[in-house]
């Protein structure tokens, strides 16, 4: 590798104390560049804008959680630049290097020597009287959902060209296998392995029991239409990027073409990550 970019997580003093010292143990053997805040934060000289972030690089180093994370994979937009994700503390299931591991792990991923997990992205747009007004590729989830002081909603959902059903409750989420393990985990949604690339639609408190998630398979398109006049309803990408939906809206969402390809952890496996983040066995 020649060209590491790092992104910090915003307002995050042990993100840039990292980054400083991945700088002085590296920048004679690669060329390092530091997201534009950061940069700006201690005086680097070598800065990127985020949206530029897989631009003239072989590896994006994320320090912080799974939000900034997903934040850079939003930008990366198909290219094959594998990221390194580094947890520097809470619930972090896409940045499951630990801190204790990098001084030792990141010389091997500069090296070359190391696993990746590629992680399918979901395209998600939005129809209004059968145009196109927006559009954008997530990692984790889209969440149709309701307004704080909003009534029940009604989502009319078709997979490919059937009916499924109208949800009626707080929301719909589709998520990916990688999203299985946010939202859609919360509200009673299953966990899939995150080679899959499968789709899953879990209702928010549904108003019937019996509506419950499902799993679709990678080569359908799913269709969510906004069935309620009067109520403010949002929809939401990856916890991060907000869109208002009005009556009659269309959200299509099927598998990307993109993809992204995280850094295994060398000492741990996936599940070992999933006991961990979620406490199982534990008493």
């Amino acid at each position: 590798m020649k060209s590491i970019n790092i992104v910090c997580k915003r307002k995050k003093q042990d993100a840039l104390i990292v980054a400083q010292d991945i700088i002085r143990n590296c920048e004679k053997s690669v060329n390092i560049w530091l997201d534009e805040e950061s940069a700006g934060r201690i005086g680097y000289g070598q800065a990127f804008e985020l949206e530029h972030v897989a631009d003239h690089t072989d590896l994006i180093i994320v320090l912080g959680g799974d939000g900034t994370l997903l934040s850079v994979a939003r930008q990366i937009k198909g290219r094959d630049i594998p990221i390194l994700g580094v947890n520097l503390g809470g619930l972090g299931f896409l940045t499951e290097i630990s801190l204790e591991e990098l001084p030792e792990m990141l010389p091997l991923v500069i090296k070359g020597e190391y696993e990746t997990s590629v992680r399918s992205m979901l395209d998600v747009a939005v129809r209004r009287k059968e145009e196109e007004i927006f559009r954008l590729s997530l990692l984790n989830d889209a969440v149709i959902t309701k307004d704080a002081l909003a009534r029940i909603i009604d989502i009319e959902t078709h997979v490919d060209n059937e009916y499924l059903t109208t949800f009626r409750g707080d929301g719909l989420i589709v998520s990916t296998s990688t999203g299985s393990t946010g939202y859609s985990l919360s509200a009673g949604g299953p966990i899939l392995y995150p080679s899959l690339e499968h789709v899953v639609l879990t209702p928010i408190c549904p108003h019937m029991l019996t509506n419950r998630p499902i799993i679709l398979p990678k080569e359908v398109t799913v269709r969510a239409r906004l069935l309620s006049p009067d109520e403010r309803v949002i929809l939401t990408l990856d916890g991060q990027v907000g869109f208002p939906l009005e009556f009659m809206d269309e959200v299509v969402m099927k598998k990307s073409d993109f993809s992204v390809s995280l850094i295994k952890s060398a000492s741990k496996s996936y599940f070992e990550v999933l006991r961990n983040k979620l406490k199982w066995g534990e008493r």
